[in-house]
């Protein structure tokens, strides 16, 4: 199910239970997100304006273009399932598509790691350049050897990162501008994560370029990951 146009969906989702369907946040969180959708926008404007005006056009993205954008605090360091501290500076060389997710989410999350393995295959020599990382959002249930088994079923190139608990979840997400939420556990059910189902994509200099609402297909993918690889300043180009 694609995600409706008008806010960033998030995931209703209780573990064992029913797939859930995709519904907007509340009113408060929809406004926050049109603000930052908002910013990134202006930001990516600016920088197209300043490219044209030394002669060069900006690319031409499927997903939105924030590249330059001050709003998000792109920089983590996060332990991987050896939990060894990782960095987008260990990705080097590689269009890095950040992705967060738990193991537990029964319907946006698979199908998005589902769709960027197909991608990978499909970009041929250029799936080479292509490093995804599934970034939890719940750390309690997500134990490192549930993640690493998660992630290398969908393609052994792809790693997850573990933050440390739900504070560090809730840093994560508002450096990104995402939504986190865990509703309380009830008598019979456990408790549920509410997350927004986008993903951000970084150059292989290790800059934040793009955000993907996530859902969208593999052509999307397609395109701009062959854009970002293939830059004459891509790193290792």
């Amino acid at each position: 199910m694609l995600p409706p146009d008008d806010g960033v969906p998030v995931l209703h989702a209780v573990p064992g239970g029913p797939v859930p369907s995709i519904a907007l946040s509340s009113a408060a969180i929809r406004r926050r997100s049109i603000l930052t959708a908002t910013a990134a926008m202006v930001g990516a404007t600016a920088l197209g304006s300043l490219l044209s005006a030394c002669g060069k056009s900006p690319p031409s993205f499927d997903n939105l273009d924030i590249s330059g954008n001050s709003g998000f605090e792109p920089a983590f360091s996060i332990a991987d399932t050896n939990g060894q501290m990782r960095t987008i500076a260990d990705y080097k060389g590689k269009v890095v598509v950040l992705f967060f997710g738990y193991t537990q989410c029964p319907d946006v999350c698979p199908t998005s790691l589902a769709e960027l393995a197909q991608a990978k295959k499909q970009l041929g020599a250029d799936g080479a350049k292509l490093q995804v990382i599934l970034v939890s959002v719940d750390p309690e249930r997500d134990t490192p050897a549930i993640l690493a088994q998660y992630v290398a079923a969908f393609d052994p190139s792809f790693v997850a990162l573990r933050p440390a608990d739900d504070a560090a979840v809730a840093r994560l997400a508002k450096q990104f501008h995402i939504v986190v939420k865990k509703t309380p556990a009830t008598a019979n059910a456990p408790y549920a994560i509410e997350h927004s189902a986008a993903s951000f994509v970084y150059d292989p200099s290790g800059r934040l370029r793009l955000y993907a609402r996530d859902g969208q297909g593999v052509d999307r993918w397609l395109h701009d990951i062959k854009i970002l690889a293939n830059e004459p300043n891509a790193a290792g180009a």
